[in-house]
């Protein structure tokens, strides 16, 4: 449920880098085929060492794995890209990775763009591919290779004509892009093994599992997930039902259909109908919802900035109504034409008294059910219409089993004040979730207008603020002139003052596990090792060029400098080839280098050196150079990191760890490892080759 609510999930945009070899386990062939005067069809083909997965092109950039992208230079008024680059091999399978359909080939997989031709003068066109590829523990660093498709097989291409990839990327201009195909045109399976079938056991698999392909969204852990957005938004629609618009109805509407209703079975039955139209209502909106935006389109909700940005302005907007600035409702003539409709009795007229409660109570509802829309679309799929699911089921059920059993009415309590209180609570959580959308757009373009200690400050002012109005010491202007408070309301105030209390440490740094995953991660902050924390500075002088890394380990961030530093004060160095969307390298940092048995080796032992392989700032041109292990041009400081580890440590992912001596070399040292959850066993490889 955490992950729903946090939308993130986020996560979001991490990858698992681990250790692997010096191989890309790709192998990638192009050709073209003329099919008309002007027109061509570039065809591509990719094989993949067993067990190796690369990423469909419908894949989401900055959300999962990075996709495969296919991309032309200079040719944008020269050529015509015809539909879709078209693939096939690829297939959806659910990763409880990133909580949700990652579209992937294993094995192999082809391409095939339509292009027509405007320049008859056009000889070649100068194209790219880039990707990822992983295997079920890790993933190599993201990377590309160039190309030449030949209009006619006889042209001689010059030996310099990828260059101008080169030229693209300096001068910053966007190349032409081939678009990918909708998702609905890949199969989702649930298992597949491709080397052990022939071709045609293949294609009849894939034909087989696309025709089975609403039958298979059944899988266990994507089902855990929409079963947690039902429960929250069943939660939600409860609470919609105390708020002042909804709860004062419900007697009123269930006298109504055992009243008017020629005998109780007639009148149940009514308040059944009744409870299924509510139902009915809102899970239409939730359909509109996805027919209009699309799976597609909900499932990048998350990621972009924009979204989210709009996201936060929306739920202002909500969390100010609630809180008594004004009220959100819908024209009042609907509510009149509805409301006549309603007297016609039957089938009919049952359907407009439920539309009329949704209007009616629109100023309470409108904002939990857009709060509910919002979130649910970031998670994408059918969760909107699962949403609205559990929210009308919890509004309905009262009404339809006090129409069963009307006695119960008379334990309900009266309204009153409380109902106010139920509205200015729901409005303080709609505004702490607004400073959450803003947080996701924050971080996309890494301002740092939203750190943690700044998002953790609004949090704390907004729920010591809700405490001191549950407490009676904040008014709102709807709120009445009692003078005392109820012994709920009081219990209420007091868990909320807890939190608020809880929340404070984060400023000094504390983890805060519970709220895990709403914050802004712990190194996007101002002070990365909490407010006022100078623990280490105060006790230890940083060498020159160096920095307080994780856990104030003295970090250098270049290798060259390191080494150097190493030499001087003669201790071994320890080599972290790291990156910073490297899931398993933050595990290491986390769980293993803070534990007490390794940090202080770490600390003391060692001279550290990390090296981010995907750090993307460019480096001077006089630094930039061409390097046949890449096979192209070392332009940032990741690809020289990436460069050298691959040359000199003949390894290609992360995190990666080598122990030197202090002089540079690796006599006498274990051989290099990659992730190494087991605390002892990273314990005896740091100690050993430390004499």
């Amino acid at each position: 449920m955490r992950n729903y609510l946090s939308i993130l999930l986020c996560f979001l945009s991490f990858y698992a880098f681990a250790q692997f070899g010096d191989q890309d386990p790709t192998n990638w062939n192009t050709t073209v085929e003329k099919i008309a005067e002007n027109e061509y069809v570039f065809k591509t083909q990719v094989t993949l060492e067993p067990g190796w997965h690369l990423y469909s092109q419908t894949g989401e950039k900055g959300r999962g794995p990075i996709p495969t992208t296919f991309s032309y230079y200079g040719v944008e008024d020269k050529i015509e890209l015809i539909g879709v680059n078209k693939e096939e091999g690829s297939f959806a399978e659910f990763s409880s990775v990133w909580d949700f359909n990652v579209y992937q080939f294993s094995d192999k997989g082809s391409f095939e763009q339509r292009v027509k031709i405007l320049d008859e003068a056009l000889e070649y066109i100068v194209g790219e591919i880039g990707y990822q590829v992983c295997d079920d523990e890790k993933c190599l660093r993201p990377t590309s290779f160039s190309y030449v498709y030949k209009l006619n097989p006889d042209v001689v291409v010059p030996d310099d004509a990828t260059d101008i990839i080169d030229v693209y990327y300096d001068e910053e201009k966007e190349p032409l892009l081939s678009q990918g195909p909708e998702p609905s045109s890949i199969p989702l399976m649930e298992s597949h093994d491709l080397e052990s079938k022939s071709e045609s056991d293949v294609e009849a698999s894939e034909s087989d599992t696309s025709n089975k392909q609403n039958d298979k969204i059944e899988n266990d852990t994507e089902e855990k997930s929409l079963w947690a957005i039902f429960l929250v938004s069943f939660l939600a629609g409860f609470a919609a039902l105390l708020t002042p618009c909804v709860f004062p109805m419900i007697p009123l509407t269930v006298s109504f259909f055992t009243k008017q209703s020629s005998n109780r079975a007639k009148g149940i039955s009514n308040a059944i109908l009744y409870g299924f139209f509510i139902i009915l209502i809102y899970v239409l909106l939730g359909s509109v919802v996805v027919a209009i935006f699309g799976d597609r389109i909900l499932n990048a909700m998350s990621t972009n900035a924009y979204v989210n940005l709009g996201f936060f302005i929306i739920l202002i907007i909500f969390a100010a109504s609630f809180l008594g600035a004004f009220e959100i409702t819908l024209p009042q003539s609907w509510a009149n034409k509805v409301d006549e409709k309603s007297n016609k009795g039957g089938f009919i007229g049952i359907f407009f008294m439920a539309l009329a409660l949704a209007i009616i109570s629109f100023s309470c509802t409108g904002p939990i059910v857009g709060s509910l829309i919002v979130e649910a679309a970031s998670k994408g799929g059918v969760a909107p219409i699962v949403g609205m699911l559990g929210f009308s089921t919890a509004l309905a059920l009262p009404f339809t089993l006090f129409a069963i059993f009307p006695g119960w009415m008379n334990s309900l309590p009266k309204s009153g004040g409380w109902l106010n209180t139920v509205k200015v609570v729901l409005g303080f959580l709609e505004l702490a979730l607004a400073f959450k959308f803003l947080s996701n757009a924050d971080l996309v373009y890494q301002f740092m207008l939203l750190p943690r200690e700044v998002f953790l400050a609004f949090w704390i002012a907004i729920f010591g603020s809700l405490a001191l109005y549950l407490f009676g010491r904040i008014k709102m202007p709807h709120d009445g002139p009692e003078s005392t408070i109820s012994v709920g309301r009081a219990l209420l105030g007091v868990v909320v003052l807890a939190f608020t209390i809880y929340m404070i440490p984060g400023m000094w740094g504390a983890p805060l596990k519970i709220i895990s995953g709403f914050p802004p991660p712990l190194n996007y902050a101002e002070s990365p090792y909490g407010v006022g924390y100078k623990k280490l500075t105060e006790v230890t002088e940083i060498p020159e060029h160096a920095h307080l890394g994780v856990h104030d380990i003295i970090t250098f961030d270049d290798y060259d400098e390191g080494l150097a530093y190493a030499k001087q004060v003669n201790k071994p160095v320890l080599v972290d080839f790291t990156g910073y969307a490297c899931v398993n390298c933050r595990k290491m940092e986390e769980r293993v280098w803070s534990d007490s048995r390794i940090l202080p080796i770490l600390k003391n032992d060692f001279v550290m050196i990390s090296l981010y392989v995907d750090d993307q700032n460019k480096l001077p041109k006089e630094e930039q150079y061409e390097s046949e292990v890449l096979g192209g041009k070392v332009r940032t400081i990741g690809d020289k990191w990436y460069e050298l580890q691959k040359k000199q440590f003949k390894n290609a992912a992360q995190p990666y760890y080598v122990k030197l001596n202090a002089d540079g070399t690796q006599k006498g040292m274990p051989d290099p490892v990659g992730y190494t959850p087991d605390i002892n066993e990273y314990r005896d490889w740091l100690k050993e080759g430390i004499q």
